[in-house]
């Protein structure tokens, strides 16, 4: 809940994102490495997506543009390889709590015979789009960031509180190794924290929404067994057979959900979402699957998500007991 309290520190984040779009309004799309799209535009075409994201060149770069500005630079690694890059503007008071900007280094994979243009190319079209992986989620908040702070100092603006920006790796794939070794590290605790503010929606207007809670992510994956046949057979309770039931099932209840959103009665991140992301299944032949053949094992992978108000117990007994019985040889694993 956002109180009387948190007003002096959202004036500060105000401040910021007026900043930026005074910085993006007086720079058009071009060409000039000085300008914001430009340096935007670096950022993207460092390859940082998983598998094998490169961490050490993107770290770099944000790191010379923040020392550019006079900001104070700081680079923790928790585990090997993975750097999280902490950034600091001192406040002229900093014995009040601080305000933390977070963003995330790494981006998903991407498929670059799908795109238009390739993902990491950061293409700027002369309509003024730019086609890059991770532009949305998130590079544009981290230039946002250092951009905004790029213009408050130009017009000579000093924070009150300090101001941190936080570059963590991992966070598609859970944070485990990024933000969860951030926040636990003594480093964190020193920086007394009095309010956060993590990625959001990108906005095409003078239009910014602060959300004060997110959606808890479930990764489901679902495992049907069944006796193996010939492909020509008809039998009940084959490891097929098991799982698209439960996809059907699944998709009610997905149906039901979007329904909601459909008819303007809630937002997308007020209902529970459940998205197949993944199916395996079949016998592997040298020319791709085996096509007269049933297999006895299927398994499909879903990204289910609930929001604050949701209990998560329903949701469980609902797994267990309709998507994933066990009395038709089926077995579920639930991470998050």
């Amino acid at each position: 809940m956002i109180t009387a309290r948190h007003f002096p520190l959202l004036l500060s984040f105000s401040l910021l994102l007026l900043s930026l779009r005074l910085s993006l309004a007086t720079s058009p799309p071009q060409q000039d490495p000085e300008t914001p799209i430009a340096r935007f535009q670096k950022y993207l075409r460092f390859n940082t997506a998983h598998p094998n994201p490169n961490y050490t060149a993107p770290v770099s770069f944000l790191t010379s543009l923040a020392q550019s500005l006079g900001l104070k630079t700081q680079t923790l690694e928790f585990i090997p390889n993975k750097p999280t890059l902490l950034i600091t503007w001192q406040g002229s008071n900093p014995s009040l709590p601080s305000l933390l900007f977070n963003s995330h280094l790494d981006s998903v994979p991407a498929e670059p015979s799908k795109w238009t243009h390739p993902p990491f190319s950061a293409t700027l079209t002369p309509e003024g789009k730019i086609f890059a992986r991770g532009a949305q989620d998130d590079k544009c908040i981290a230039i946002q960031y250092l951009e905004a702070i790029r213009n408050l100092k130009a017009r000579n603006f000093v924070p009150t509180r300090t101001l941190h920006i936080s570059f963590v790796p991992d966070e598609e794939i859970g944070g485990i190794d990024g933000a969860d070794k951030f926040v636990k590290s003594k480093e964190f605790k020193d920086l007394d924290v009095g309010f956060v503010l993590d990625e959001g929606q990108a906005s095409v207007n003078d239009e910014f929404r602060v959300f004060y809670a997110d959606r808890s992510p479930w990764n489901l994956i679902i495992k049907a067994k069944g006796v193996p046949g010939h492909g020509s057979r008809m039998y009940d309770n084959g490891a097929m057979e098991n799982l698209m039931d439960s996809i059907e099932v699944i998709n009610r209840f997905r149906d039901s959900q979007f329904d909601i959103v459909k008819a303007g009665k809630a937002s997308n991140s007020e209902v529970i979402s459940v998205n197949p992301v993944f199916l395996k299944a079949g016998i592997p032949s040298p020319t791709g699957f085996v096509m007269n053949m049933q297999p006895s094992e299927a398994e499909a992978g879903f990204d289910l998500r609930l929001p604050p108000t949701a209990d998560p117990d329903p949701m469980k007994k609902r797994i267990a007991e309709e998507w994933a019985p066990a009395v038709r040889n089926m077995t579920y694993e639930v991470t998050s």
